[in-house]
């Protein structure tokens, strides 16, 4: 996914916030930019199912290569595959580490671990899509501790979800379980069976 170019483009194309930050614009202008935004379009189920898997892309910041290979994973698993697509997502390394308050935005998480911010049981990774198991601890590394954003994400950023546990004072974190559907906290509601069918 290119992760250059306007943050909130996405955002005022579908009327949501999917950054999940207060500020976006989508909140004052949810239409797409353009001297044509405000007009109305008929959509299609088409349009439909790829608008919700282009949300999901977008909350995450993931390629369409990468998507799609998580969908193949998912459809592996014995669980519900729509279900089981979004816990592939919720378990990369940059998405636990802004669950756990370690930055206030995907884009932050992602750069604090290609930068070699982020270790997993003690050992530096700088892959953003590593995934997490349950038992792996997660720490920051001691340069990364004294960041400011980092500071400020955790104070302004809500506890984590319960299938993580977070050592405030050590910027430590471990991801007790893996998460249940219900418990994950996406910013907007997404409809995983749109993005089955539109993959199937």
């Amino acid at each position: 996914m290119d992760k250059i170019g306007p943050h909130h483009k996405m955002c005022r194309r579908v009327g949501e916030a999917l950054c999940g930050r207060p500020n976006c614009p989508s909140h004052k202008r949810p239409y797409p930019p353009g001297q044509h935004g405000r007009g109305r379009k008929r959509i299609s189920e088409y349009q439909t199912r790829l608008v919700e898997k282009q949300k999901l892309r977008h909350i995450y910041g993931v390629s369409e290569k990468q998507m799609r290979r998580y969908f193949k994973k998912a459809t592996r698993s014995r669980g519900v595959t729509g279900e089981e697509l979004i816990v592939e997502l919720e378990t990369r390394l940059d998405t636990v580490a802004l669950r756990l308050g370690f930055a206030q935005t995907g884009r932050q998480a992602r750069q604090l671990v290609s930068h070699g911010h982020v270790s997993l049981d003690g050992k530096r990774v700088d892959v953003p899509s590593a995934r997490v198991k349950p038992g792996q601890v997660i720490e920051l590394s001691p340069k990364a501790k004294n960041f400011v954003f980092v500071r400020e994400a955790l104070e302004i950023t809500a506890d984590p979800p319960s299938y993580l546990y977070r050592n405030k004072d050590q910027l430590q974190g471990t991801l007790s379980r893996m998460p249940e559907r219900t418990e994950v906290p996406l910013p907007v509601t997404i409809d995983e069976r749109l993005i089955v069918e539109y993959y199937s």
